[in-house]
């Protein structure tokens, strides 16, 4: 087995833990919230979820957690098998608790089934990837070792090579040597002829030089020019984007307005109405309160324009500032 094949195999414990975890969450709060619904007062049966969600969130933090540690080689103590155990614990609690309080016990052991197979697959996955990072570096310390044994044996080609190429440099300098004299007296007739040449090839140089700096000149003034128009065009061009920017800003400045008049003739008309005869219908009934919500009129009246009760008006009241609070505070921490 090679590391593609063992990053393969870690790919697919992952995969499939992870499947397992969702699908145990999943059926843990479906499984879960009637019970907490029926142990909760009326007014807060909404938190229900909560409870099994948070527990899950503490099953999701164990198996993220242990993957990375194991990955890694590590250990974090006991605490996470605590954690670990304590949460599975829970989660079957949580899960067998209707069928228990009601006696049925294939209820029981139903709903044990995904509580059972999470806490034994946290177990066995961590046990698997410490099992597969162990093979992981055997496997990366034998192919380093191979590559060092490969590096020295290029090494040491490299040296025998350098020693030929040493050898061979040796004797060439040795046949230079006999031909020196005999090219010492060709490289001065060389040199005579030319000195001569070199001469006659920079009168040529300084008469193209001199063609050149007037032809480069000639480049010059034109770049000028050119460079000249470019940031005349350019100007004229920015000055028609502001402009540009300008009229758009007044028109999206009055079209602002106008929404705001708008916004504002259909609050009024909405509070104008006066306390209904019945109940309005809930979607009807939201509009008045967030149109009373922002003309910053007591909850009391918002509750009397819409039939509904002050308790309900406060709770749209609350969601209303919670909902105006977050940006606030989003744009606060950025």
């Amino acid at each position: 087995m090679n590391s593609v094949h063992m990053r393969s195999a870690e790919r697919a414990l992952a995969v499939g833990t992870w499947l397992i975890v969702g699908g145990a969450m999943l059926y843990s709060v479906l499984t879960v919230t009637p019970l907490m619904a029926a142990h909760t007062p009326g007014a807060w049966v909404w938190t229900a979820p909560i409870l099994p969600l948070v527990v899950d969130a503490a099953v999701v933090i164990v198996v993220r957690l242990d993957s990375v540690l194991a990955r890694l080689g590590g250990h974090g103590g006991a605490w996470p098998v605590a954690l670990r155990w304590m949460t599975g614990a829970m989660t079957l609690a949580l899960n067998i608790g209707a069928s228990a309080l009601a006696g049925d016990l294939v209820g029981v052991a139903i709903h044990s089934v995904a509580p059972i197979l999470l806490i034994v697959t946290a177990e066995a996955g961590l046990a698997y990837r410490r099992a597969l990072t162990a093979a992981v570096r055997a496997l990366e310390a034998e192919q380093h070792a191979r590559a060092e044994a490969r590096a020295k044996a290029v090494q040491e080609r490299e040296d025998a090579r350098e020693q030929r190429a040493r050898e061979r440099r040796e004797h060439e300098a040795a046949i230079a040597r006999e031909q020196r004299e005999h090219e010492a007296r060709l490289i001065r007739e060389e040199a005579e002829r030319q000195d001569r040449i070199r001469r006659d090839e920079q009168a040529r140089a300084e008469a193209s030089e001199r063609a050149e700096r007037e032809a480069r000149e000639r480049r010059e003034q034109i770049r000028e020019q050119q460079q000249a128009e470019r940031e005349r065009l350019e100007r004229q061009a920015a000055q028609q984007r502001e402009l540009e920017a300008q009229q758009r800003a007044e028109r999206e400045r009055r079209e602002q307005l106008r929404e705001q008049e708008r916004i504002e003739r259909e609050r009024t008309a909405l509070l104008s109405a006066g306390p209904p005869a019945e109940k309005l219908p809930e979607d009807q009934a939201r509009a008045i309160v967030r149109a009373a919500f922002h003309a910053g009129l007591a909850v009391r009246v918002a509750a009397e324009l819409t039939g509904w009760s002050v308790g309900w008006a406060s709770t749209r009241y609350q969601e209303l500032r919670d909902a105006n609070t977050a940006p606030a505070l989003e744009g606060a921490t950025q």
